[in-house]
């Protein structure tokens, strides 16, 4: 249903070439939403969220699949940016077995991992949800590479715009750099419950268009929106793991979501885009339970036929252990992880290469790089990238 027009505009540029910068509303939309008709949709986006939650508690080491879900998340969502780096390339890249690989890009993912953890780390010693940790976490998303130079950690001072090569031809031009910090303020005090108390998904969702509408640095502005949602979330105690991220969804109906963000600008469209955001809720939740599942099943699995190996299995078991952090892993790597020979190390995944657990993937005989194929197959679904090699 479509909702009174939650805008005005200001008419700027020259007598040449005017253009009309878009101001947003604060929140919560006035007239007040009608959540009736998604009574249902939100329901089941907050039972699925609560069943995520339960098979994260569950989870024998809820850090590793913390660890390596916040990196997926990290490759999606700068793909949304147009970085063309996967998931392999970011542990080779972390792992500094990274030569030859596009640095750019996966410098930029790796940026997005430390802001990401910031922000979390942050939260977790009870710093509020805020502007000024938005600025944190924006300046360690732009520390360094593609748009560092654009006043990192501090809100824009001059026009942007998105789409066309100039406010004058663009798809949708923000609102005036002298409005920003007003803007944000209204949205900080809607983030912490002013004027009313707003439900957690409602209130993720609603942020997130206003941060979008906003715009509020020159650079970064969609990576940073996305992760709004996880850090509400979490803040709001929705999740007590950060394992919810829609990028995948959103980079699988980019053309739906965009249209539906200008729908909210323009036709006022809450409730359609609401209806989108807790769809992707419900999915992007099912989605993470069952890797979580399917994960959980791999190792244990596999674990089990190590076990059963006899003499070597003691080694055999602790290589596995530190592939489950990194599925990628060299021998010297391994050896300085886990304080064994590098005869040790070598012989262990051997065996663990007949047991098709893992594989040699460089073909060389020295300098020799081991991929646990099936385990980052998992991992890596959704971030593939096109023309990539074997194993990236």
């Amino acid at each position: 249903m479509k909702r009174g027009v939650q805008r005005r505009y200001e008419t700027r540029g020259t007598r040449h070439e005017p253009f009309s910068a878009f101001i947003p509303k604060a929140l919560p939309p006035d007239p007040p939403l009608r959540l009736e008709g998604l009574q249902d949709l939100a329901e089941g986006a907050n039972r699925a969220l609560g069943r995520l939650d339960g098979i994260s508690a569950l989870l024998p080491d809820p850090s590793l699949f913390l660890y390596l879900y916040v990196r997926k998340e990290a490759i999606l969502s700068s793909q949304i940016e147009g970085t063309q780096s996967s998931f392999s390339e970011l542990l080779l890249y972390e792992g500094d077995l990274a030569a030859g690989l596009r640095f750019d890009d996966v410098k930029e993912v790796s940026r997005y991992v430390a802001a990401m953890s910031h922000g979390l780390s942050r939260m977790r010693e009870g710093f509020p949800l805020s502007l000024r940790l938005l600025r944190e976490i924006h300046a360690i998303l732009m520390a360094e590479g593609r748009g560092s130079e654009q006043n990192r950690g501090e809100f824009r001072t001059s026009q942007n715009w998105i789409g066309g090569t100039r406010p004058g031809n663009a798809a949708f031009v923000p609102p005036p750099e002298g409005l920003v910090l007003e803007l944000m303020g209204q949205m900080e005090a809607f983030l912490h419950d002013q004027p009313r108390r707003t439900p957690t998904l409602i209130k993720a969702a609603l942020s997130h268009v206003q941060f979008e509408t906003i715009h509020p640095f020159l650079d970064g502005n969609g990576r940073l929106g996305r992760l709004l949602i996880t850090f509400l979330l979490c803040a709001e105690g929705a999740i007590s793991e950060p394992l919810l991220y829609l990028s995948l969804y959103f980079k699988q109906h980019r053309e739906r979501y965009y249209e539906l963000l200008q729908g909210v600008r323009i036709q006022g469209n809450w409730e359609e885009w609401l209806e989108f955001f807790l769809d992707g809720v419900r999915t992007t939740a099912e989605q993470a339970s069952g890797t979580a599942r399917r994960i959980l099943t791999l190792l244990e699995s596999d674990r089990t036929r190590l076990e059963q190996i006899g003499r070597g299995a003691g080694s055999a078991l602790r290589v596995h252990y530190a592939m489950r952090r990194k599925p990628l892993l060299s021998i010297p790597q391994a050896s300085r992880e886990l304080g064994l020979s590098a005869p040790t190390i070598a012989a262990a995944l051997d065996t663990m290469e007949k047991f098709g657990i893992v594989q040699e993937v460089t073909g060389r005989a020295r300098d020799r790089l081991f991929v646990y194929g099936s385990y980052l197959a998992i991992l890596n679904e959704g971030t593939e990238v096109e023309g990539a090699g074997p194993f990236l």
